[in-house]
């Protein structure tokens, strides 16, 4: 219990990490005279990064030792958030961000690991994992409003100082309650493949938090977008040549996994540019104290913490589709609801909207993760996990650099302006809503599913296969 107590810390800051930043934006901007690109790269640094990482984070930790890299995850962590604390320029703050982040990208996973292995009970195993996902919710949810009251009561900088003494003691605790392990047999290291990876991602989120500045159909932005190209198409012609690819392309085979990435990508990409430009709003447009602005999202963490465990449980039962469908209608509502949003908003409705996006977003995540996991032998299923994590730090990533991108120049204008602008990204989330629908409809049917049993077939068969629930709500194995 004490070392999952310990893994749970590190999900916490991480987590609240994540979002808890977005709250402070307004503050930063006035403080250090920050762009608007600079702001979106303040929270893009640090999801970038941690996605560009977080699949080499597993492996490493298998070959190396999971208690090591996870302290040198949390050192790391804590350095950085210490170096953003004491940031004099945006440009350090970003830098510091990416130190964050290298360091977030060695905790989350490996800590997963961690706890796979102390747990050995299948039964302690189960709750054990409950408690860590509940955490998660309770992280991402938590952000907003303990990044509020932070910004009003001592500074945007204290949001950064409050992680140090955590980490201290996480890596105290680590040294003294968590047993060294490795994996009997560790992935490769494929570099080729971590910085095509990390090529891929820089290069298209550059271009698209640079554009309204280069132009964009600028020769800069052009070239970005065609380096960015290039680099996937290499990408998918070097990694199944490798023995151990970074990336494993077999999964995708598997129509559920595929879905589950899609969706993984698409519902955070609505999730990232919810915080964005709700933060913009709230505070710029409205007026709002950081604390009231972060008071206001109360629903959607509410939602995330409340659905979150209940959509598990749905899914243990009778499998993604209905969470997936839920997710999609209340988010395609909600997108809905915010096209009509002005400066004016009545606060009721303004909650009801909020109500109605905590409900898709506490609902989508666990089947994201089943999808990615199931059909897949138990060997692979951490790698499988690990793309999906690497799926919703890339969706968040890109949210927050295409909502930036196309209402970011109006800020400077009246409220009524931002909020026009706004128009164009709420109805792209109330397309996310649709397609995240339409992938519950098809990544469930009996086709999707018998996909997923041939893509698990390619790791060596059946026999290490864990049980994937039907749409029926019959066992498939």
């Amino acid at each position: 219990m004490l070392v999952l107590a310990i893994c749970c810390t590190s999900l916490l800051v991480v987590g609240m990490d994540a979002t808890i930043v977005n709250v402070a934006l307004p503050a930063l901007r006035r403080d250090l005279n920050a762009s608007v690109s600079s702001l979106q790269w303040t929270i893009g640094a640090y999801t970038l990064v941690l996605a560009s990482f977080l699949m080499l984070a597993g492996s490493t930790a298998d070959r190396l030792g999971r208690r090591r890299t996870f302290q040198v995850g949390l050192a790391s962590f804590g350095l950085g958030s210490l170096l953003c604390s004491l940031a004099p320029t945006v440009g350090w703050l970003i830098a510091a961000r990416a130190l964050q982040a290298i360091g977030g990208s060695m905790l989350n996973p490996v800590a997963m690991s961690i706890i796979t292995n102390t747990f050995t009970d299948r039964v302690e195993r189960a709750k054990a994992i409950g408690v860590w996902g509940g955490v998660q919710g309770l992280a991402l949810g938590l952000g907003p409003v303990v990044g509020g009251a932070l910004v009003d009561s001592a500074g945007w900088r204290s949001i950064f100082w409050i992680n140090v003494p955590i980490v201290v003691a996480a890596i105290v605790g680590t040294a003294i309650f968590v047993p060294e392990s490795r994996a009997a047999r560790a992935r490769r290291f494929d570099p080729v493949g971590q910085g095509l990876v990390i090529l891929v991602l820089g290069t298209v989120v550059y271009a698209i938090i640079e554009a309204p500045r280069l132009g964009w159909t600028s020769t800069e932005t052009l070239a970005l977008f065609g380096v960015s190209l290039v680099a996937l198409v290499t990408l998918l012609i070097y990694e199944p040549r490798h023995t151990d690819p970074l990336l494993e392309l077999r999964f995708f085979r598997s129509v559920p996994f595929s879905g589950a990435t899609l969706t993984a990508v698409v519902g955070f990409c609505a999730y990232g540019s919810f915080l964005f430009l709700n933060t913009l709003y709230l505070q710029d447009v409205r007026g709002f104290t950081a604390l009231q602005a972060g008071l206001c999202t109360l629903p959607v963490a509410v939602l995330i913490v409340v659905m979150a465990p209940i959509s598990g449980r749905v899914v243990g039962r009778w499998g993604t589709r209905v969470p997936l469908l839920v997710a999609g209608t209340a988010m395609a509502l909600a997108g809905l609801a915010f096209t009509w949003l002005t400066p004016h908003t009545p606060l009721i409705a303004l909650l009801g909207v909020y109500v109605l996006f905590g409900l898709g977003q506490g609902t989508i995540n666990p089947p994201i993760t089943n999808s990615a996991v199931s059909g897949m032998p138990r060997s692979m299923a951490g790698v499988a996990a690990s793309v999906a994590s690497t799926s919703r730090q890339t969706g968040t990533t890109l949210g927050v650099a295409v909502s930036g991108s196309l209402v970011g120049a109006t800020l400077a204008q009246s409220g009524l302006a931002f909020t026009t602008a706004t128009h164009t990204v709420w109805w792209g989330v109330a397309g996310v809503g649709v397609f995240v629908a339409v992938l519950g409809l098809v990544t469930t049917s009996r086709w999707a599913l018998d996909t997923a049993g041939r893509a698990s077939a390619l790791f060596g068969g059946f026999e290490d296969v864990p049980v994937m629930p039907a749409r029926s709500g019959t066992a498939v194995s």
